[in-house]
């Protein structure tokens, strides 16, 4: 996937687009994120043990991962991103297996980020 649990993201589509956010909570599995102040629903608690008030609560929804994009602080919109990895000399290769051939030892494990398609900025 290519949102992390603390990225700012900015949503795409729905009646939250446009605004920005950071990532709380990642669902891999249903491929949805959590987004800090956003999508809020209300739902009605019925009282029990942990809250003995009850209610209506408030709390944030989950949005589907394609709907979402990193965002960029160079640019102050979100971007597409890409994955790279990382070799000798910090250089970027699309694969791992240039990265690995450019060491002259080959080292334990290769570093993979993700970087915007557009300007080349690397988001770790």
């Amino acid at each position: 996937m290519h949102i992390k649990t603390g990225d700012v993201v900015q949503v795409m589509a729905g009646r939250e687009r446009g605004r920005t956010g950071t990532v709380l909570r990642v669902d891999r599995k249903r491929n949805r994120v959590v987004i800090e102040g956003l999508n809020i629903v209300k739902r009605h608690q019925r009282p029990g043990p942990t809250d003995p008030e009850g209610g209506i609560k408030e709390k944030e929804a989950a949005i589907h991962a394609s709907n979402v994009l990193l965002y960029s602080e160079k640019l102050e919109h979100g971007v597409r991103t890409s994955h790279r990895y990382v070799g000798a000399g910090g250089d970027y290769f699309t694969t791992k297996q240039a990265a690995l051939a450019s060491f002259d030892t080959p080292p334990t494990r290769i570093e993979k980020v993700r970087m915007c398609v557009k300007t080349g900025e690397v988001f770790r």
